[in-house]
């Protein structure tokens, strides 16, 4: 999931570079980091690369299965131990759940959180004991645990918490949510404040002053990004403080844009490079003329480029880059037909729009940047990318522009050297297996999951 307003939608629903196009396969996706030793995260890794170590379905013919689970499932987290961590957020009172799911099975237990604000308790990620970390309604960073009882059934319990109220202003809650390679653990609330809690229990805040509406990402030197409504910002607490090495205003527009669920950008910041995994760092900005991705010197701030992108769909996007080795992809969501917006997210201009999609692959080359090719495909959920097989998935909405409760939807392949479709399997197409723009999870055992409006879709 690319932004923690898509997470408020959710809750309030009722129901050295080369020039050309290289050749794509592992080879090329170099690096890719999974962030602090144990840890997963909805967007695969710490620093929201959207990539996985694992092959996918392929583009053989797959089985696509709906499981419902009366709730909205925007995190899947999978452990060490082969189970699936859900946070989802149920359709009964909008209530945060965490589901533990047998990835043939279903749900095997699961755990109402305290309820906060609309913006609070889903992101989430894993630890390196496969507990799920979260900030609850109560401001209080909460590991809930699952074990076995003597019974053989599956339980779920808080096995920490530890509170924040002092770190997070009364009426404000946690956005983003990701740990580093020390052991520290990063937060940004909605109101722009972003926090650390280190290992001994200390917390330190800085005040960026500027909404917050996706979540965090993490690079193994430390630093830490985050993207506010106006600026994209790159932090350090080496003394346990966090402090504001460098701020990039980006162009965010005259207005919220529809298929977007703040004015600002939609993108959680993605780190990326061919060497370290971390050298570049890029978002999405909100241009009213056309969009651009725009990639910085991760450490610097130095703008590498600002490269048009959806020229064959629409102007904006509420997805996080796919990063991997020098190459950047960006799902469009221009008007993406969100069931509602976060109060505070203002007008759309215009109030709504066709959903037009569109898919970019964007490389970075010794002379900056170079569009490598531009699609129209129309992407419903947020692509993941497999360093494994070399291949981009994702689900894509079919039907006419203007979004019906009748559209179908399909699992589909893309190759990421060029764009083209290499597989389409239907999936369940009725308006309760919508996929909003969530993110899927690819198994080790290549099976991939996606949550949707109701639940999760099982699919090959």
């Amino acid at each position: 999931m690319r932004s923690l307003a898509l997470a408020a939608a959710i809750c309030l629903l009722a129901v050295p570079g080369v020039a050309h196009a290289q050749a794509w396969g592992p080879a090329q996706l170099a690096h890719p980091f999974l962030g602090p030793a144990g840890s997963a995260t909805m967007h695969g890794d710490a620093g929201s690369s959207d990539t996985t170590p694992y092959p996918g379905p392929g583009t053989r013919p797959l089985t696509v299965r709906a499981d419902p689970l009366a709730a909205a499932c925007p995190t899947l987290l999978q452990g060490r131990d082969g189970l699936v961590v859900a946070l989802c957020t149920s359709i009964a009172g909008q209530v945060p759940t965490v589901h533990l799911l047998d990835p043939e099975h279903g749900s095997l237990a699961a755990l109402p959180l305290v309820k906060g604000s609309l913006l609070g308790g889903v992101y989430a990620y894993l630890d390196h004991e496969d507990r799920l970390v979260a900030v609850d309604g109560e401001r209080a960073l909460i590991r809930v645990a699952h074990h076995r009882d003597a019974d053989g059934r599956w339980r779920l319990a808080i096995a920490e918490r530890t509170d924040l109220a002092a770190a997070i202003p009364q009426g404000d809650s946690v956005t983003g949510l990701v740990p580093d390679w020390s052991g520290t653990v990063w937060f940004a609330t909605g109101r722009g404040v972003v926090g650390v809690l280190t290992p001994d229990g200390g917390t330190a805040t800085v005040d960026l002053g500027e909404q917050v509406a996706n979540s965090i990402s993490a690079a193994p030197d430390g630093r830490v990004a985050v993207a506010t409504t106006h600026a994209l910002y790159e932090l350090t607490a080496a003394d346990g403080v966090p402090r504001i090495a460098w701020r990039a205003p980006y162009d965010r527009g005259s207005a919220r844009k529809p298929g977007q669920l703040s004015h600002g950008t939609g993108s959680t910041p993605t780190y990326f490079g061919p060497d370290t995994g971390s050298e570049y760092l890029t978002v999405v900005d909100s241009a009213d003329a056309g969009v651009r991705v725009l990639v910085f010197r991760s450490g610097t701030g130095e703008l590498v480029c600002a490269q048009p992108v959806l020229a064959a769909g629409g102007p904006g996007s509420e997805n996080s880059p796919v990063g991997a080795g020098r190459s950047v992809f960006v799902a469009g969501t221009y008007g993406y037909p969100y069931p509602t917006v976060p109060g505070d997210a203002g007008p759309a201009v215009p109030p709504a729009a066709p959903f037009t999609g569109g898919m970019t692959r964007v490389d970075v080359d010794v002379a900056g940047c170079h569009t490598v090719w531009d699609s129209g495909i129309r992407s419903a959920a947020v692509p993941h990318l497999s360093t494994a097989d070399g291949l981009l998935y994702t689900l894509t909405r079919h039907g006419p522009e203007i979004a019906t409760p009748a559209d179908g939807f399909s699992v589909t392949v893309l190759d990421p050297a060029t764009g083209a479709v290499l597989a389409d399997s239907p999936a369940p197409g009725t308006v309760l297996d919508d996929p909003l723009q969530m993110s899927p999870l690819i198994l080790p055992d290549g099976r991939m999951l996606q949550g949707t409006v109701t639940g999760v879709l099982r699919i090959g």
